[in-house]
């Protein structure tokens, strides 16, 4: 597993997270994929960090935890609580990476990332990140911080999803701001040709598949990948999956790989 910086704090996670949306897998695909070196990230939404906490119990230590809050939570009591109630699920005293999930523009954007940058203080979180914020959402928060930065925005990012590649992944990238990559194979379909329908850019990731001597959902990681600041994080049920997603990190497609696939999904 290769690894990246994380904003400008000096610290690194790997190229590959484990995505807990709609998660049903149990602990076992989990803890293979820490094994491997990937960190996991979660979500007050999701309902899935008590599981997380049951896989991590016994390997807190070489496991790093992102998880997020609902954009209901974020007046400081109620994101105090919140933050509370997911360290009890997830059965630790921190949180790597806390994440604001969505933006709540009925909320102060001062209040909340005061509240934020307390629990860093507090040793309660240790990085503070954002989830699904426009540039423009970006700028407003991060103007209003006083003692510690933005190191991250989760947003979706795939072969057949591009749409920051205008404005917001530019911002990020001039601010190294950590992209985080969610549904980076578009829900399944460039795991499965039969889900996909542009029958033309799926035979080109099959080429650039049979090229490499990988799968298919390996090269679309690695396309990803071969953005600077950017990690992914992948979602699947079973340990075979988890492995097969990991082991899209560790080798690069080429510039001429990486501009065919750019072509062929534009």
């Amino acid at each position: 597993m290769e690894f990246r910086p994380l904003g400008k704090t000096g610290k690194i996670i790997a190229e590959i997270g484990l995505g807990t949306s709609r998660y049903r897998g149990g602990v076992e695909p989990l803890r293979k994929g820490i094994s491997l070196g990937a960190f996991i990230d979660t979500a007050e939404m999701y309902g899935t960090e008590d599981m997380v906490g049951k896989a991590v119990q016994d390997i807190r230590e070489s496991t790093f935890l992102a998880t997020k809050v609902l954009p209901r939570n974020l007046k400081y009591s109620d994101l105090m609580q919140a933050v509370e109630r997911s360290l009890r699920l997830l059965q630790t005293d921190h949180i790597e990476l806390y994440q604001l999930h969505y933006p709540n523009p009925v909320i102060p954007i001062a209040e909340t990332m005061g509240a934020m940058e307390d629990l860093v203080d507090q040793g309660k979180v240790r990085f503070i990140g954002v989830s699904n914020y426009s540039a423009s959402e970006l700028t407003k928060a991060m103007e209003v911080m006083t003692r510690h930065e933005i190191v991250s925005n989760q947003v979706q990012y795939s072969l057949t999803h591009r749409n920051i590649e205008g404005d917001l992944l530019p911002f990020c990238q001039q601010h190294q701001i950590t992209v985080i990559a969610h549904t980076p194979l578009a829900g399944g379909s460039l795991v499965s040709s039969s889900r996909f329908r542009r029958r033309q850019a799926m035979d080109t990731l099959k080429k650039m598949a049979d090229e490499t001597g990988r799968t298919t959902s390996q090269v679309a990681l690695n396309w990803c990948l071969s953005h600077p600041n950017l990690v992914v994080i992948p979602k699947s049920d079973k340990t075979e999956r988890v492995i097969e997603n990991c082991d899209a990190s560790g080798w690069s497609l080429t510039a001429q790989q990486v501009m065919s696939l750019d072509e062929a999904f534009s």
